[in-house]
């Protein structure tokens, strides 16, 4: 029997509306599961993935924004040197000089973006790099997430290499013969490296960490060297012959006084200028 016209025009058009309702109906299915993904994506986004060692980190980050004086840098970083002279025997005195120095007080490029306070090279290091123009373009240098891992580096860059063993057998206290010690064994190539790090140490009197780490009374050393006679602190744009005209004495006797080689000097660098009677 042949159906008339009408008839398949009705039969058409529910097959047309049944298969537009499955259609929506799916597409609300498919729409409510992605909303739930995304829901989900943002929860496990706000979820804090650190571990407990970079969650300590940033903890014990230095939080304060400051001048980067050297005054600022002992002050966050001193209990540090103390922990690792407790822990190594590198005097704390010596390792925040050398910080100090290495760094610029914390605002060089390697301390900032690294932080590596110490000018520590790559070697055999599996860790995160940076690269930095050194003794050539583009050297290879350790980067750490939080400065006391450059600190802990440091210590055991001494405490295990066998040419600076003979430094372990000094007082940790003799800063002194650890900076001398320091540049026999090859660790810089300037000669004037010793008398950079005892100026940093006696003009801050960082031997007082040292001191308080062993537990014994501080000694005065700035007040023994004045004792000597009168004494200045290089500043910016000196040189020693200004110094000289200034004090009213000879760029030589300057420099027997403090047996200097050359006419080189540093700014934080004390000198003794005249000598008491």
């Amino acid at each position: 029997m042949r159906l008339k016209p009408y008839i398949i025009l009705i039969l058409l058009s529910l097959v047309v509306a049944s298969c537009g309702s499955k259609k929506k109906v799916t597409t609300r299915k498919n729409r409510k599961h992605r909303n739930e993904a995304v829901i989900n994506n943002r929860n496990q986004g706000n979820r804090n993935t650190n571990t407990p060692a970079e969650i300590a980190d940033a903890e014990t980050m230095p939080v304060r924004t400051y001048d980067f004086t050297v005054e600022n840098y002992i002050a966050d970083y001193a209990p540090i040197a103390q922990q690792e002279m407790q822990l190594y025997k590198v005097p704390a005195s010596i390792t925040l000089a050398q910080g100090i120095l290495e760094s610029g007080s914390g605002k060089g490029r390697l301390a900032q973006e690294a932080n590596n306070h110490f000018g520590i090279k790559c070697h055999d290091w599996q860790g995160d790099k940076i690269y930095h123009d050194d003794d050539r373009n583009q050297e290879c240098f350790r980067k750490y997430r939080h400065p006391k891992y450059s600190f802990r580096d440091h210590s055991l860059f001494l405490a295990e290499r066998r040419r600076y063993a003979a430094l372990f057998d000094l007082d940790t206290d003799d800063y002194k013969g650890w900076a001398k010690g320091l540049r026999d064994a090859g660790y810089a190539t300037d000669r004037r490296y010793p008398q950079k790090l005892m100026d940093l140490i006696e003009r801050y009197e960082l031997y007082r960490y040292d001191a308080e780490v062993l537990d014994r009374p501080s000694p005065n050393y700035t007040t023994e060297f004045k004792a000597k006679g009168d004494s200045y602190i290089v500043k910016k744009g000196d040189t020693l012959y200004s110094i000289a005209k200034r004090y009213d004495t000879t760029v030589e006797e300057i420099k027997r006084l403090n047996r200097l080689v050359g006419n080189t000097i540093d700014i934080g660098q004390t000198l003794l200028v005249k000598e008491r009677p």
